[in-house]
């Protein structure tokens, strides 16, 4: 009897058994000469013959492309080689949990000329612009919990915010970074419990926690993914203000992988997006992508969700903002924390334009799958949608890939670059720009 292989190696999941180079990559449309950095994408790739038990638990690799001039001068894809890439090592032992043995596959971002590969159960590890690996980075040795692969820079102070969550007290750390990389706070923050924090919101003054029932399950540690819903342990968000103090609003029960934007209103009120699953939709996910054995009937994905929080009252509304199953939320993070209008968001086949002040959502058809839009914005933007959205795009039949650049205002295509391979589904990436 042939045991079929588990949803997350096949199909637009399945992994690549390489790394590979490429030079000189076909370009159709033409590629703004403004876009001149790279444009590197994080997500896992178990190596040939691994099952890691679990969607979320390959190995990172990055897939990268050099543009330059209306050029895309090279791509690249590298395995971020942490310890447990390159020595198998363990991330739970006798000596307890080793922060370094981790799968950075999440994310990848640059701040104060480090370029850093992240996992939010480890430290995050430095990588050089061409994509090899330096090593695991604690900022001198300050910081001796996880960190989040979705840290938040402060437009205006250039201050990276992030924090750690863990299996076991403290369950939930904040700390702060200065714009030239030095770990200058780190803060426990009280939660009742360990529950998987994937993301987090700032605004100019507060920092935004999400306590919500997924929670960590000591029974299926070393099996995938050890967390599971709790019905018992209850919905929450936090506002946190910069001396620590933390305001706890109750919701209805949800989970949220990821947010968009959150910012202060006139009133003082914190407004948070944020695409919200229900336990249906989040059991339902879960366990499509760990490939459960027994798993749960579809049903509808995650939706745009906003809640708005009122530390001065006591009080929290929330809304549902469009009926369309989305993931993956971007902005114009020259916006991050304050005030902003539009949000971005891809579904099967689409990128989806949000117009946050209205609800009205534009939808543009793509014939491929497509990975999360990072928007880069237009140097000397008049409007907050002036720039472009990057994603890579898989052809459904998943033969090719590319990278489609769209004009972010009306969702317009602008120019494509052909890849030299598929790349599969992956998480998160960033433009970093050469200036």
């Amino acid at each position: 009897m042939t045991t079929a292989a588990p949803a997350y190696l096949t199909g637009d999941l399945a992994p690549v058994p390489d790394e590979i180079g490429a030079v000189d990559l076909p370009v159709t449309g033409t590629l703004p000469a403004e876009l001149t950095g790279r444009y590197f994408r994080n997500g896992p790739n178990p190596l040939p013959g691994q099952d890691p038990g679990h969607w979320f638990a390959g190995h990172g690799m990055i897939h990268g492309l050099r543009l330059r001039d209306g050029r895309a001068e090279w791509y690249r894809n590298r395995w971020v080689r942490t310890r447990a890439f390159t020595d198998d090592a363990p991330f739970a032992g006798p000596d307890g949990l080793d922060l370094t043995a981790v799968r950075a596959n999440t994310h990848i971002v640059r701040h104060a000329d480090r370029i850093l590969a992240l996992v939010e159960n480890g430290l995050p590890y430095e990588m050089t612009p061409e994509l090899e690996t330096v090593g695991p980075c604690d900022f001198g040795g300050r910081l001796t919990t996880a960190m989040t692969a979705h840290p938040k820079r402060d437009p205006v102070t250039g201050e990276l915010h992030l924090f750690g969550y863990g299996f076991f007290a403290p369950y939930l750390t904040y700390h702060r970074l200065s714009a030239a990389g030095a770990l200058v706070e780190s803060r426990v923050v009280d939660v009742p419990g360990p529950t998987m924090i994937h993301d987090f919101a700032i605004t100019e003054n507060h920092v935004v926690w999400l306590d919500l029932p997924v929670v960590f399950d000591l029974e299926t540690l070393g099996r995938g993914m050890p967390f599971r819903w709790d019905d018992s342990y209850g919905a929450r968000i936090g506002v946190m203000d910069r001396a620590g103090r933390v305001t706890w609003f109750d919701v209805d029960p949800c989970y949220i992988f990821h947010v968009g934007n959150a910012h202060e209103d006139a009133s003082g009120r914190v407004v948070l997006e944020a695409v919200r699953y229900t336990r249906e939709a989040f059991t339902s996910a879960w366990s499509r992508i760990g490939d459960s054995a027994n798993p749960v009937a579809e049903t509808d994905g995650a939706v745009v969700h906003r809640w708005v929080l009122d530390p001065a009252r006591g009080t929290v509304r929330e809304e549902q903002l469009d009926d369309r199953a989305v993931e993956f939320p971007t902005f114009n993070e020259d916006r991050l924390g304050r005030a902003s209008r539009f949000l971005y968001a891809v579904t099967d086949g689409a990128v989806v334009k949000y117009d946050t002040e209205t609800s009205a959502g534009l939808g543009r058809e793509l014939g491929g799958r497509p990975g999360e839009a990072v928007f880069v914005p237009a140097a000397g933007a008049a409007a907050e949608d002036d720039g472009w959205l990057l994603s890579i795009v898989t052809d459904h039949a998943g033969d090719g890939s590319e990278l489609l650049v769209l004009d972010a205002a009306g969702l317009d295509s602008v120019a494509s670059v052909r890849l030299p391979r598929r790349v599969p589904a992956g998480f998160h990436g960033s433009w970093l720009p050469d200036s």
